[in-house]
């Protein structure tokens, strides 16, 4: 399966990602001429060769025949959601281009919507409605198309510092609608006074990345650098996206951070409770190991599962909650069967069963617990014969 991993070690936006795309080899005059199926005559496009500290990439220049600079917090001329939409959909675009430009636009007009307190529909896209944005995401979508790209992973977003002016006024770094699509994605802190993670860019990521973490086992093919309009001292002011093949491509892959840590002078009443308050923070799992320590002490080792989302939140709960002084963290690559809900008729009733699957294969039929804990008492049944009801309707 062919993959790629951007990596955003100084953020990510529309004309980033389209440099890199084309610094991987999507062909510009192929590119241009797809772009040309919007039927947009209000700029023109072209791509450089630059350096930054050294590093040869491609810059997505992006001219508007209205003199606008490529800005995304200064469009005065913008568009509505139905108004993008209509023009994507209205195309001779492929249809793998429509759906991720739509979900592109979809997700991004969530977030302005949320954060200004309306309706889709009323967002007015100041920032990404213009024609230089239009072009930086459907652009970015056709790049995608144009290399074959089966699946997107990307590492953790670094996060700017210091104020942005837009055209509501002056706004923080990240921008509103940056920080709303970042939710539950992993973000670093960075010491760099400005934007890295633009709201295009944001939504590009959010929408198109399977997951999230340190780059996935894969053969290395291409590598292409993206570059920013930015000059910054402490580091190139690029994306750089790896391309390959993953090695097994049949299952989802991630990273997930482990954080221990052994107990052994704490009542063990207060566990109950500590673990509600992880798993409420965001934690994925939380167990407990019987150990013996120093001493022969017999001791507990606590162990969470948790993305990089919730970790500091996690990690600050057990030194809050429980007598430990310290906790050990591993970040590790998990490989999984990826998952799909959903509700089968029995002859006791519906039940909600998480399916494990390869592909279109489903290897794993897991029958939701609470759903047969109801019917089993409704219907004064055990629950094996709800579990062996869910597989009949399933012909296993």
């Amino acid at each position: 399966m062919i993959t790629a991993y951007f990596d955003c070690f100084s953020g990510i936006s529309g004309d980033m990602t389209l440099g890199a795309l084309v610094d991987l080899g999507a062909e510009p005059d192929l590119l241009k001429s797809e772009l040309a199926k919007l039927k947009l005559d209000e700029y023109h496009i072209n791509f450089s060769k630059v350096k930054k500290h050294g590093i040869t990439a491609t810059k997505a220049n992006v001219e508007l025949h209205h003199h606008h600079d490529h800005d995304e917090h200064n469009h005065h001329h913008g568009r509505h959601l139905g108004d993008i939409l209509k023009m994507i959909f209205e195309s001779g675009l492929n249809d793998d281009v429509k759906e991720k430009s739509k979900g592109i636009f979809t997700k991004l007009g969530e977030a302005e919507a949320k954060v200004h307190g309306v309706d889709i529909e009323e967002v007015h896209f100041h920032e990404v409605g213009a024609v230089d944005s239009i072009v930086d995401i459907v652009g970015s979508a056709i790049g995608i198309s144009l290399l074959g790209i089966e699946r997107i992973y990307s590492s953790a977003l670094p996060l700017g510092q210091g104020f942005v002016k837009s055209s509501h006024g002056v706004i923080p770094i990240p921008a509103p609608a940056t920080a709303e699509l970042l939710k539950n994605i992993p973000t670093k802190k960075s010491e760099i006074q400005s934007e890295l993670v633009t709201p295009t860019g944001a939504a590009i990521i959010s929408t198109l990345s399977n997951g999230f973490g340190s780059i996935p086992d894969m053969i290395v093919e291409k590598i292409g650098y993206g570059s920013g309009t930015k000059e910054f001292a402490e580091q190139p002011n690029l994306l750089r996206i790896i391309l390959g093949e993953t090695k097994d491509s049949s299952y989802e892959t991630d990273t997930i951070n482990i954080v221990e840590t052994n107990i052994d002078d704490m009542s063990p009443q207060i566990y109950d409770s500590l673990i509600d308050k992880l798993l409420a923070l965001g934690a994925v799992d939380v167990y407990m190991t019987p150990i013996v320590m120093k001493k022969s002490r017999p001791a507990i080792k606590l162990t969470v599962l948790v993305d990089q989302t919730s970790l500091q939140a996690v990690c600050g709960c057990i030194l809050a909650e429980t007598t430990t002084m310290g906790v050990r963290i591993y970040e590790t690559s998990r490989r999984k069967l990826s998952r799909e809900m959903v509700e089968i008729e029995t002859e006791y009733g519906k039940v909600s069963v998480k399916l494990g699957k390869v592909g279109d294969e489903v290897l794993k039929i897991l029958p939701e617990y609470d759903d047969c804990k109801r019917l089993s008492e409704e219907k004064n049944i055990p629950i094996m014969k709800i579990h062996q009801a869910v597989f009949r309707a399933f012909g296993k």
